[in-house]
Parts: structure tokens; C-alpha cells; sequence
């Protein structure tokens, strides 16, 4: 066989087992290798900047919690829906170390219900059947993760994009007394409200710690 053809035999069977190894990783493996993580991006008075073209739709939705002020006395803090989400990257790192990552953002898009109301309780009555059904969105919030910027906290910062439309392109982050307090006390996991999202809750915890 010529030298020059046997060089090129050589390389083509080399390319393939190289292409066959990087194939017969796990779908997982593959995920994180190719996936970068959205960080959160500050202004110089330490805003937290509002991630671009809404790009937190894209990211892993983790639920939708609804709390009604008809529900709730007429007093909801949030009398919308809760669409969460949680930044792709920091999610797979979460999935199998049961840690959230310095970095990891949520971002809590607010939505209203539909209306106008047909019912005392704010439902309405839709082909699907009587309940509730989301309307316009209505600002947002996020909690971001970071254990020496938010020390006081308990390593997570919390802030408002305003509760209207449009949203702030900026927000500062919320006094300890007020998202941070209801977090500390009463979320399950790492001040994070896992008990309400199965895919988050779902995940084991790491071996002799708290999540």
C-alpha cells in the first residue's frame, strides 16, 4: 500500500474512533459539555442587569405555583401565576451534585389570570372546564445565588424587575427583611422553596449535607 494511502487509512480510522468515543458518551456528559452557563451580569452599582430578549423562557421551567387574592383574603403578595425558571447550566450541576452553583439564577416570571372573572373566586369557565387560565405577564423577579456577595443572606441575593409590564432593566437587591426572611425560614432546601418544584425536589441530596 503507498505510504500516502496508508497515512490517510490511518487518519480516517482514527477520526472515526474518536468521533465513535465522544458519541458514546452520555446524553448528560454530552449536555454539560456543550452547554455554557448564563452568569448573572452586574451594573458598576451592583444591579443586577435583566438577562436579555427574555432569554429565562428558554431555560429549565421548574412550576407554576398560583396564589389568588381570592384565595387569599384579597392580600396576595403575588396574586399571579409563578412560571420559575432555572438557568440551564447551574441545573445540571444541581442534577447531579445536589448543590446549587455560585451563579445559578431563578427567575420568577409573574402572569396574570385571565380575565374578566366570571366567578366569586376569580375562575372562569373555559371549554377545558371551570379554574384558572394565565392572562398578561405582569414583571418578575430573580434569586441568584452567590455565597460571598450575599453572605448576610445566607449566600442568595433576591430582587424585583417590578411587578408591571414592561419590566426594569435593573434591579438592586431586596433588603434581608423582606424576600430573604420568608426564604430562610421556611424554604426546604439551600433557601430555595423545593418543596414546591419536583424536579428540583426530586434531586438526592449530597452525601452527609444540606443541599
Amino acid at each position: 500500500m503507498p505510504h500516502k494511502t496508508l497515512a490517510m487509512t490511518i487518519s480516517f480510522a482514527v477520526c472515526t474512533v474518536s468521533a465513535a468515543a465522544i458519541f458514546a458518551q452520555s446524553p448528560a456528559d454530552q449536555s454539560v459539555l456543550a452547554r455554557s452557563r448564563y452568569l448573572p451580569e452586574y451594573t458598576e452599582a451592583g444591579e443586577l442587569k435583566l438577562p436579555e430578549n427574555s432569554m429565562w423562557r428558554t431555560w429549565i421551567f421548574v412550576g407554576e405555583p398560583l396564589t389568588p387574592n381570592a384565595l387569599t383574603g384579597g392580600q396576595a403578595n403575588f396574586p399571579e401565576y409563578h412560571n420559575v425558571y432555572i438557568e440551564p447550566g447551574s441545573y445540571e450541576i444541581y442534577r447531579k451534585t445536589g448543590i446549587f452553583p455560585d451563579g445559578t439564577i431563578f427567575f420568577k416570571e409573574l402572569q396574570l389570570i385571565l380575565g374578566p372573572s366570571e366567578n366569586p373566586d376569580e375562575s372562569k369557565t373555559e371549554p377545558s372546564g371551570r379554574g384558572y387560565f394565565p392572562g398578561a405577564f405582569n414583571g418578575g423577579d430573580a434569586t441568584v445565588k452567590d455565597s460571598k456577595r450575599f453572605a448576610d443572606t445566607g449566600g442568595w441575593g433576591y430582587f424585583n424587575f417590578t411587578h408591571h409590564e414592561p419590566k426594569a432593566l435593573t434591579a438592586k437587591v431586596k433588603d434581608k427583611s423582606e424576600c430573604a426572611f420568608c426564604h430562610i425560614g421556611a424554604a426546604k432546601r439551600d433557601e430555595v422553596w423545593t418543596q414546591f418544584y419536583r424536579i428540583l425536589d426530586e434531586v438526592p441530596l449530597p452525601q452527609g449535607g444540606r443541599g
